[in-house]
């Protein structure tokens, strides 16, 4: 079974995804901000991260950085999934190792189908 770690500081975006992909049989791991995600990264090595960019405490560009950076996280898949929209904010985003950058509000048939096509 495929592991993904949902990293986002909103309620209901974390709930929409988490049952979406357990129904799409993946194993689900949650974090509300990138401190929380840096700690089960310590633990659990997921095949995929969505990722939001701004959170509390550790954001998501400091959050990919650190996935990047440690040997055993830096094959894992990162997709941000963010409000910033910017030219400038996805080039910082891909720049920096992101797989893909996905724009809030978005469709969760696209995100299912981007997740699904970078895993296979």
């Amino acid at each position: 079974m495929k592991k993904i770690l949902i990293v986002d500081d909103e309620p209901n975006i974390v709930m929409t995804l988490e049952y979406t992909f357990k129904k799409n049989n993946y194993e689900v791991y949650i974090a509300r901000d990138g401190s929380e995600a840096l700690y089960i990264l310590e633990d659990v090595v997921p095949d995929l991260v969505l990722l939001d960019i701004m959170m509390p405490n550790v954001d998501g560009y400091q959050t990919l950085k650190f996935i990047k950076e440690k040997s055993e996280l830096k094959d894992i898949k990162v997709v941000f999934l963010t409000a910033k929209n910017k030219a400038s904010d996805v080039d910082k985003g891909l720049k920096l190792g992101a797989d893909k950058y996905l724009i809030k509000p978005f469709s969760i048939k696209k995100i299912v189908s981007e997740v699904n096509e970078l895993l296979n």
